[in-house]
Parts: structure tokens; sequence; C-alpha cells
């Protein structure tokens, strides 16, 4: 499985591509949308997990460029902000919606879950 992560705390999705490196997940990191959208173009990831709240482009903004760019891209949504319009927004986007701090072991099993599931992405 190959995972792009996008979360503009640098220390938090470096630490997460480390630790899914650890369990035979193959994770790149960018620090925000822009990164992201270079980062995919010479790439095939099998799944994105998008922090909502980010300066510049939103989460949900990515998700949605991406999607274009990647049409078989599944997306899991991350927020340490859990309100609930994100949840709303992010439920209507991604069957995937997790809090910070998350486990590893959940992450993971969202992931694995994420990839086997058809139409996980809407719209």
């Amino acid at each position: 499985m190959r995972v792009l992560l996008v979360d503009d705390e640098k220390e938090f999705v470096a630490t997460l591509a480390e630790r899914l490196s650890y369990r035979g997940i193959e994770a790149d990191f960018a620090l925000g949308g822009d990164d992201a959208l270079r980062m995919v173009g010479g790439v095939n990831y099998d799944l994105a997990v998008l922090d909502m709240k980010m300066p510049g482009i939103s989460g949900l903004q990515l998700k949605k460029r991406l999607a274009e760019i990647c049409p078989t891209l599944k997306f899991i949504f991350l927020t340490g902000h859990g309100s609930e319009e994100d949840y709303r927004a992010g439920s209507r986007e991604s069957v995937y919606y997790l809090v910070k701090p998350i486990s590893i072991d959940t992450l993971v099993g969202k992931m694995h879950e994420a990839i086997q599931k058809e139409g996980t992405t809407h719209g």
C-alpha cells in the first residue's frame, strides 16, 4: 500500500509516516495542499490521509482536486478540531472521518478497510 499523508503539522505527519513504514506501509508526506498536488503527478498512491484544516487549501478542497487527478484514490480525513460542521462535511466526502489523536493500529485498520472497500470516494 502506498499512502500520501497531508497535514500542516510537520512533527505529527513525519512521525506518522515513520510509524506506518514500520508496519510495511509506504508513506510519503506533504505539509499542505500545494505540496500534495505536486507530489501526486508521478506517483500512484492508493490512499490519501488528509487533515481537514490546513492553511491555504483545506482538506475538502484538496480531496476534490486529488480525485480529479487520481480517480481511484481513496481518502481518509483526520482532524484535531472535530466540529459538528466539519464532521458533516467530511462524512459526505469520505466514509472515513477520524479525530486526532488516533492510535496507529486504528488508523492502519481503517486504511486497509478503505483500500478494500469499493465506492469509498464520493462525488
